[in-house]
C-alpha cells in the first residue's frame, strides 16, 4: 500500500506527444497529478480525461503538472488523446501490469467488447488518481475497483488552493499499531 509522505514507485514511460516522462525528474514546482485510466475501451475514462484536459491549465497555474497513464499501447493511447482533443494533458502509454500493482491499482480481466464497440485488453488496470510532490512522495491518492464515481478535478483544484494557502500536510501517514 502506498503511504502519504513516503516515496511513490518510479514511473517512467513514453508519451504520445511530449517525449519521455519520468516522475523523478518532473520540473513542476508543486508536483504532478498522475491519473491512471482503464484505456481506450472505457467511455467513462474518455469523459473523465476530457475534464482533466480542461483543468490542466488550472493545475499548471498552481505549479502542478498532469499526466494520464494506462496499460494501453501507443496506438490506443494516441486514439484516446485524439478522442478527447488533448492539447495540454500528457498521455503516457505502456504501463506494465506489474508497475500498476506497485501503485496499488486493481487489475481486471476482459469482458469482451464494451458499449462503444471497443475490445477490452485481456488484462488492464482500474483507475487511480494520485498527487505526487516534487520529491516523489505521495500527497493524495484514490484507487478504485470500478470505473464509476471518481474524484472530481474541480474539487482537487480547490483542495490544492486550500493546501497551498494553509501549507496543509499530506494525511493518512500513520502506519503504527492501532
Amino acid at each position: 500500500m502506498l503511504m502519504p509522505r513516503q516515496k511513490t514507485p518510479d514511473l517512467t514511460l513514453e508519451t504520445v506527444a511530449h517525449g519521455r516522462f519520468d516522475l523523478g525528474s518532473e520540473p513542476s514546482e508543486r508536483g504532478t497529478v498522475v491519473c491512471f485510466y482503464r484505456g481506450l475501451h472505457c467511455p467513462i475514462c474518455a469523459n473523465y480525461l476530457t475534464e482533466l484536459e480542461k483543468r490542466t491549465p488550472e493545475f499548471a497555474e498552481r505549479g502542478v503538472g498532469t499526466i494520464a497513464v494506462s496499460t494501453d499501447d501507443e496506438e490506443r493511447t494516441r486514439a484516446m488523446a485524439e478522442k478527447i482533443g488533448a492539447k495540454a494533458l500528457r498521455f503516457g502509454y505502456g504501463l506494465t501490469l506489474a508497475k500498476a500493482r506497485e501503485w496499488g491499482l486493481y487489475i481486471s480481466t476482459s469482458r469482451g467488447t464494451t458499449s462503444i464497440g471497443i475490445e477490452e485488453p485481456a488484462l488492464f488496470a482500474e483507475p487511480g488518481l494520485f498527487m505526487v510532490t516534487p520529491d516523489r512522495s505521495l500527497y493524495y491518492g484514490s484507487v478504485q475497483t470500478m470505473p464509476f464515481v471518481r474524484p472530481h478535478f474541480s474539487e482537487l483544484v480547490a483542495a490544492l488552493d486550500f493546501a497551498i494557502a494553509k501549507n496543509y500536510p499530506a494525511r493518512g501517514e500513520y502506519a503504527g499499531p492501532v
